[in-house]
């Protein structure tokens, strides 16, 4: 009876989110006295996944699986589930992973419990602490389910090695056309060297930028910090920068380990959609914007002249440092 783990990947490249759950996976292994079991889907290097606590790695090799398809995917973890007698599940908390949850559950008839941060309180009943309210209060929720489902929030709990020696087996799942009546025709990725969702750190901007041809000094930032850029959601409604930097809670929500907002003055949705983060950090002239509130450092000034500044003092830094 193992505690069953998705591990998410793209073109074979597993995401940092998916050696975050395998650890968080271990965790309760650990506590039930079992093994962590790992469903890859066409990944390299699958043995990586055993440092960080998988006992055993299902790799299914399926060139019609090349992209995410929920029903899918679904389908072939919830056999793996059963093969695997796993009473625990547990996914991240990304759009495809909240995607696949729900029909996991149906599949299997499990209770769901999204946007976990911290392990079990305890195994029996199976009690797990929560995000709620756009990450304004925590709930402390209880799985009644026989087999439960955990999504856990991102960055929440991080990257804990164990130096397991995980095995693998090659695993077949029986889809059908029924599996694949939805078609993945094209997919739109952000240009940016790093995405925000896989961003450690995020340096964003807003109207106070005054215009698309002053992102220089964002862009010149990101380069230096290796973070991804963003916006505010009037700056991709105006065009300046492409929607798929728009965060918010209309948005892509951020969880980064350091949010940098240059020029947004922190209106309600946009705080609901990077409170996740865990260092916050605001420039912008105006001492009353609400951004301030949110922040845990901030720097009232002018953005033209604060940004190229910190721009020379970071590269020194990080000259310095190297």
């Amino acid at each position: 009876m193992s505690v069953l783990v998705y591990t998410e990947s793209e073109e074979g490249k597993f995401k940092k989110t998916a050696y975050e759950v395998v650890s968080y996976a271990r965790g309760i292994a650990d506590m039930m006295g079992t093994t962590v079991t790992a469903v890859a889907f066409n990944a390299d290097e699958t043995a990586s996944l055993g440092t960080y606590g998988a006992d055993k790695v299902m790799h299914v090799k399926n060139d019609k699986l090349g992209k995410f398809n929920a029903n899918a995917y679904a389908a072939a973890l919830t056999q793996a589930a059963k093969q695997e007698s796993a009473k625990v599940i547990v996914v991240s908390s990304s759009a495809n992973a909240k995607y696949l949850a729900p029909l996991l559950a149906i599949d299997l008839e499990a209770g769901y419990a999204s946007n976990v941060v911290a392990l079990p309180e305890s195994e029996s009943p199976f009690k797990v602490k929560r995000t709620a309210f756009t990450n304004k209060a925590f709930n402390h929720t209880e799985i009644k389910t026989d087999v439960k489902i955990v999504g856990l929030s991102k960055n929440s709990f991080g990257l804990k090695e164990s130096q397991k020696e995980a095995s693998e087996e090659g695993f077949e799942p029986g889809l059908d056309d029924k599996h694949f009546n939805i078609e993945v025709k094209s997919v739109d990725k952000a240009k940016d060297k790093v995405t925000i969702a896989d961003a450690e750190i995020v340096v964003s901007g807003g109207r106070g930028l005054k215009g698309p041809e002053n992102w220089g000094m964002i862009e010149e930032m990101a380069d230096i910090l290796g973070a991804a850029t963003a916006c505010s959601k009037p700056v991709s409604d105006m065009g300046w920068r492409p929607h798929s930097e728009h965060v918010g809670q209309t948005g892509k929500p951020v969880a980064s380990n350091l949010y940098i907002a240059i020029g947004i003055s922190g209106a309600i949705q946009h705080l609901a959609g990077i409170n996740a983060s865990k260092t916050k950090v605001v420039i912008n002239t105006d001492p009353e914007a609400p951004f301030f509130k949110a922040a845990d450092y901030g720097i009232v000034g002018d953005a033209f002249d604060v940004v190229p500044r910190l721009n020379e003092k970071l590269k020194e830094f990080k000259a310095n440092n190297s």
